[in-house]
């Protein structure tokens, strides 16, 4: 009987059925471990107990670990000139629908920075446009910032836009770059 039957019987939710209780009905082929809780494990399974006051047994030792030396001095690198930061071209688009979005996407997924300019789009689209910059920088692991009232600059996580360029975005210097 299983343990859900078992259950209800003890709940009084069904009474007990001998018919349930016939096991002949199964097949046993297979299944030569069937035995009740209260037997013991049979003799070919055998479990060495562990007294408490028994000294365990010994661990093999290990061999002592040696100390590393270096092998000689170690050259010391001169640094090299510092790198000066690689010039990148920015891309200003002013996308008129959201059909556009793909333009932007291409643009920043090539590694250039973009200034999407949503001036000339109704509200609606303008936020589906900026929802479709903020899943595409998340996804690139850029950044995005907002410069003016819908204008954005989208910028790889490889570029990094100076100070002064974002001083000119801001005062519109970059808006005929494109």
């Amino acid at each position: 009987m299983g343990v859900a039957r078992r259950a209800m019987v003890y709940l009084g939710l069904a009474e007990e059925d001998e018919s349930y209780l016939d096991e002949d009905e199964y097949d046993d082929a297979g299944r030569e471990d069937r035995r009740d809780v209260g037997e013991p494990m049979p003799a070919e399974r055998s479990v060495r107990r562990i007294d408490a006051r028994e000294e365990p047994p010994a661990m093999p030792r290990r061999p002592p670990v040696e100390q590393l030396r270096p092998a000689g001095p170690v050259p010391m690198r001169r640094p090299s000139a510092i790198e000066e930061p690689s010039p990148y071209r920015i891309t200003t688009l002013q996308p008129r629908s959201y059909n556009e979005a793909r333009q932007i996407g291409e643009e920043f997924r090539d590694g250039t920075p973009v200034i999407m300019n949503l001036t000339e789009m109704d509200d609606v689209d303008a936020k589906r446009l900026v929802d479709f910059a903020a899943g595409l920088v998340f996804g690139l692991r850029g950044s995005i910032e907002k410069v003016t009232n819908k204008v954005f600059l989208l910028s790889p996580h490889n570029v990094e836009v100076t100070e002064t360029d974002k001083r000119r975005i801001r005062e519109g210097g970059f808006y005929n770059q494109s």
